[in-house]
């Protein structure tokens, strides 16, 4: 199929440009606005991702960093997102506590914790919606993207900023943002990569629209960073 991009050799050469994106679209965001928002993803190519940006220069102070979707879990967990990114970039550069906006996790009453995440966002941006500078998201081999997986209730906010997700497949709570919260950013970039996501991949681009199915399909990233792998090369 003709995909609306063209795909990187290898996942390395994918990170190195999405690092390198990163710092261009910050530096110039910053000099005309003297801020720069992003929300961040989970996942292992953008781990790396974070590493690069670690080893860079940038006005670290007007950067503020939000998370797309966590895991219902501590902070100290294996498998949250905020340890992720904490441990890749944010412990390694000079980052004010209050640029750091990390969902408040509270594994005991999900619902409560996304209320008061949300309320975080609507208190940092004055607008009907978040316009985060830059919004990073990932896609999973089932069309997901942050923690919007199929069949899930999330899918059809219309209203809220920020929920958390029960999903069957985990028996367990995400927290995501939403479709409208998503659409509201300035720059959505769409980072896939691997043999696995390649069905995934041409259903969400030429496949029959089936939102509840296929997530990703309802998202209109600005830029796509995809492999030679994922597009079955």
């Amino acid at each position: 199929m003709n995909y609306p991009f063209d795909p990187f050799d290898d996942v390395a050469s994918l990170q190195l440009a999405v690092a390198d994106s990163f710092c261009e679209l910050a530096e110039r965001t910053i000099k005309q606005n003297g801020v720069f928002r992003v929300s961040l993803s989970g996942g292992s190519t953008p781990r790396r991702v974070y590493e690069m940006l670690s080893e860079r220069e940038l006005p670290w102070n007007q950067i503020h960093w939000f998370w797309g979707d966590e895991r219902n879990v501590p902070h100290d967990h294996a498998d949250s997102n905020f340890r992720m990114v904490h441990t890749a970039l944010l412990s390694k550069v000079d980052i004010p506590a209050a640029n750091i906006h990390a969902v408040p996790v509270n594994v005991d009453a999900p619902a409560e914790a996304a209320e008061q995440y949300e309320q975080t966002l609507r208190d940092h941006f004055d607008e009907p919606f978040p316009v985060w500078d830059l919004m990073l998201l990932g896609m999973g081999d089932d069309a997901h993207t942050a923690s919007l997986f199929p069949d899930t209730l999330a899918l059809g906010e219309q209203n809220r900023w920020f929920v958390e997700n029960w999903v069957p497949k985990f028996d367990g709570f995400r927290y995501t943002v939403t479709f409208p919260a998503i659409e509201s950013a300035r720059n959505v970039w769409m980072m896939t990569t691997g043999e696995a996501k390649q069905q995934a991949l041409e259903q969400v681009l030429s496949g029959e629209t089936d939102l509840n199915r296929y997530p990703s399909q309802r998202i209109k990233p600005t830029r796509w960073f995809v492999d030679a792998a994922a597009c079955g090369a």
